[in-house]
C-alpha cells in the first residue's frame, strides 16, 4: 500500500495535516522540532535570515555542494529567505505569520524582537498563537 503524502509529511494519514508552522530558526534545536512536525504532516515553512541563511548550510558532509546535515534537518519543509531589516521582508513575514497555527524560533534572547518578530509582535499579528 502506498503512503499518502499530506502537507509535505511522510506519515500516512497526516496527523497534523492542515496545520501551518512558521519556523524562524537555525542550527539544530528548532529545526528538529519543525522536522518532527513536518514528518507528521504539518506544512512547515522555514524562514532563513538574509544575508547568509542558516549556518548549517556550510556544514559537512556534503552531497555534491549541498550540506547533508542541512538537508536532513529541513526535509519536508518549504523555505524562504527574508531580509527582516527591510520593509518588504517584514511584510512577507507578517503575511506568513497571519496564516500560521504555530511559530517556532530559537535565536538568542532578544534577537526575534530585534527583527520585529518577537512574541508581542507575533501575538498582535495572530492572536491564535497564544
Amino acid at each position: 500500500m502506498a503512503e499518502k503524502q499530506t502537507g509535505g509529511g511522510l506519515l500516512a494519514g497526516g496527523l497534523l495535516d492542515g496545520i501551518r508552522v512558521l519556523e524562524f530558526s537555525h542550527v539544530m534545536a528548532a529545526p528538529t522540532s519543525g522536522l518532527m512536525l513536518a514528518d507528521m504532516g504539518a506544512d512547515v515553512i522555514k524562514v532563513e535570515r538574509l544575508p547568509g541563511g542558516d549556518s548549517v548550510r556550510g556544514s559537512a558532509p556534503f552531497a555534491g555542494d549541498v550540506s547533508a546535515p542541512f538537508t536532513m534537518m529541513n526535509r519536508n519543509k518549504r523555505g524562504v529567505a527574508l531580509d527582516l531589516r527591510s520593509e518588504d521582508g517584514k511584510g512577507v513575514f507578517q503575511r506568513l505569520i497571519e496564516g500560521a497555527d504555530v511559530f517556532i524560533e530559537n535565536y538568542r534572547l532578544g534577537a526575534a524582537d530585534h527583527y520585529g518578530v518577537g512574541y508581542d509582535a507575533m501575538r498582535a499579528a495572530n492572536p491564535r498563537l497564544g
